[in-house]
């Protein structure tokens, strides 16, 4: 529209749009799922929209209404039925197809709701190619269907259905493309709904999930080591926290408001690791670090808040500062808030005196924690010693310039709200040898993306002692480039590319980078930092078209499609694409593989899998995934 304003100079009644409530959903679909996907990440938006759904029947079960909820995934469609209240008969359809309604604006009907004011089902029936409600009270029914949230029909029925709510829908695959749900994903999301909601019933797929003891269960569910003391749980008004503490490297703690998983943490989360180390601290009369503290430990937070202020509708991480607090009736009738205790201090208050309670009461805690923290102590200050001595080696040398190209914004960095986004898109791509890194380097935003050239293989980490690997300067390097040798949240980059060969040696190297974080940064992982970039393997062209095609199938599809005349090339390494050809590949349309770790995961288990010593079992995975040379050199027509 602005385009065509300017063209012809003209500006009337004719500019001027009115977007339907579900056109203006489908347009903006990232402002309510965040991202759509095929289902492949857990964030993408179809689990974005089954969460949607079954917030509102948890709501119901936090009201005191309905303990079971039936959850039936089948190929695209989805249904969910509890046992609530229902939706009010007379405003079924509103509820689902009109903006700004809905029962969450006070807390009259709901108290702490995970669902937002107003928005959510809303976005779930724009956003389904096919969409159905129907709400049961008191032996009567009212039901409603759309289409991409045009309705369908409406009426009213007598039923023999208990009280509750019934949803079914199908994604949009206009939207969506040709998505498949990973049970995986749905069944870890529904795990931690059962240990957030004492006492309720989920039924995924005829298989029942329900928790006693809350996060407590979380967390024994999904350590995947032994800790080095039993869990500490404690439970109060609107918040209930557990810590242990292990072996490994980094710090691993869920997180969650109202019932939602904040996976990128926030406020509640930094003032949990803060009240920890500062508890701990005054507890042992030692000025502990706080990163000794927190070095290995485990857990999970819960809090319960009024008005939650989410960053983006896909409620992944917490903006909120203050508790807030409910206030008298103005003279409408309408419920006023106060703000109450910041979330830090509300957070700090509770762990200083709970947690120092409890290990006053629990003595056989306290000193297998000292030992833990002073063991950290011991190899931090080694490791930063080594760290310091090879840091100033290398700014004599200046080492440090020649392996990072840097770019000039970063994560960190306090910019004005303008420039906060292109924070978010800041990348450091992790490559080997000076070709690859210069044909990065020049192809590169830099605004938002560096580069950093390791030389040669880094050592395998998995069996090596922390102080080898600080000694190792390729490694150290990184780690001062990544911003990590004091604290994680000092991360100078929002996404970690490791951009290897498409050949065995660049595997190897990628193998060789991701076991260094995963033994030693295993956080980077779990909060979705860490990237591998596909590049493409063939280049397939003739006089009229050129394609880049990055497996055999898309080759053979290009080959096809383009039929005579096809000049097809084979690139062995990043080296051999010209910089005007990898600026398409690291634009805005690359294609990333996230790295991921779920929380049950064993990293000892993984690294010992891929990086120990060459059983059969890892030989045979080989044999399966990993398609020969001799294969990618079979280009012809």
């Amino acid at each position: 529209m602005a385009k065509e304003i300017i063209n012809n100079g003209n500006y009337t009644e004719d500019n001027i749009k009115t977007l339907e409530w579900n056109e203006h959903i489908r347009r903006r679909a990232g402002m309510y799922v965040g991202r759509l996907g095929n289902g492949d990440d857990q964030g993408d938006g179809i689990y974005v929209l089954l969460k949607e759904v079954v917030d509102n029947s948890i709501d119901e079960f936090a009201m005191g209404f309905g303990k079971n909820i039936q959850i039936r995934i089948e190929g695209k469609e989805v249904t969910v039925r509890d046992f609530g209240r229902g939706i009010p008969l007379g405003k079924v359809a509103e509820v689902v197809s009109q903006l700004n309604t809905g029962g969450k604006f006070d807390d009259e009907a709901f108290k702490k709701s995970i669902g937002l004011n107003g928005v959510g089902t809303k976005a779930v029936n724009a956003l389904s190619s096919y969409f159905y409600v129907e709400s049961f009270r008191d032996g009567e029914s009212a039901y409603a269907s759309f289409c991409r949230g045009e309705k369908i029909e409406e009426g009213r029925r007598e039923t023999t259905e208990k009280n509750g709510t019934f949803v079914k829908f199908i994604p949009d695959e206009e939207m969506f493309g040709d998505f498949t749900y990973n049970m995986e994903y749905v069944e870890a999301m529904v795990k931690n709904f059962s240990y957030l909601k004492r006492g309720l019933t989920l039924n995924l797929n005829g298989t029942s999930f329900k928790s006693e003891n809350g996060l407590l269960d979380l967390v024994n569910d999904s350590m995947s080591e032994t800790p080095l003391y039993q869990p500490i749980h404690l439970i109060g008004d609107d918040i209930e926290v557990v810590i242990t503490h292990g072996n490994s490297y980094g710090e691993n703690i869920s997180s969650f408001v109202n019932g939602q998983n904040t996976r990128e943490g926030g406020t509640h989360l930094a003032a949990l690791r803060e009240a920890v180390a500062k508890t701990l601290k005054e507890f042992f009369k030692k000025d502990y670090a706080p990163e000794d503290i927190r070095q290995g430990i485990i857990g999970a937070v819960s809090i319960q808040i009024q008005e939650p202020n989410f960053e983006g509708q896909t409620k992944t991480k917490l903006g909120s500062t203050y508790m807030w607090e409910k206030n008298e009736k103005d003279a409408d009738g309408n419920i006023e808030y106060k703000k109450g205790p910041t979330i830090r201090s509300f957070v700090n208050d509770f762990i200083k005196t709970n947690l120092d309670n409890y290990l006053h009461m629990h003595k056989e805690i306290p000193p297998v924690l000292q030992e833990k923290i002073i063991s950290s102590e011991k190899e931090r200050k080694e490791i930063s010693g080594i760290q310091k001595k090879t840091k100033e080696r290398n700014k004599r040398t200046n080492i440090y310039n020649r392996k990072l190209r840097d770019c000039k914004l970063h994560y960190n960095d306090k910019l004005p709200a303008a420039k906060k986004e292109f924070a978010e898109k800041t990348s450091i791509f992790i490559t080997e040898g000076d070709s690859a890194s210069g044909t990065i380097t020049k192809a590169r935003n830099a605004e938002t993306q560096a580069v950093f050239s390791l030389r040669g293989k880094p050592i395998n980490c998995y069996k090596e002692s922390r102080k080898r690997v600080a000694e190792n300067e390729e490694l150290n390097l990184l780690i001062n480039a990544l911003g990590l040798e004091d604290d994680m949240e000092n991360l100078r980059y929002k996404n970690i590319i490791v951009a290897t060969d498409a050949d065995d040696d660049g595997m190897h190297i990628r193998m060789l980078v991701l076991t260094f974080f995963m033994k030693y940064y295993p956080d980077l992982i779990r909060r979705g930092h860490v990237y591998i970039l596909q590049t493409p393997l063939f280049r397939v062209k003739n006089k009229k078209e050129v394609r880049y095609c990055y497996n055999i199938e898309e080759k053979e599809k290009a080959v096809s499609a383009m039929k005579t005349g096809v000049e097809i090339t084979r690139f062995k390494g990043l080296g051999e694409i010209s910089s005007n050809e990898f600026e398409d590949f690291i634009g805005e349309s690359m294609r990333l593989d996230k790295v991921k770790l779920s929380d049950e995961e064993s990293i000892a288990e993984i690294m010992e899998f891929y990086m120990g010593d060459n059983t059969i079992d890892r030989q045979n995975f080989i044999r399966q995934h990993l398609r020969s040379e001799a294969e990618l050199e079979d280009v012809n027509i």
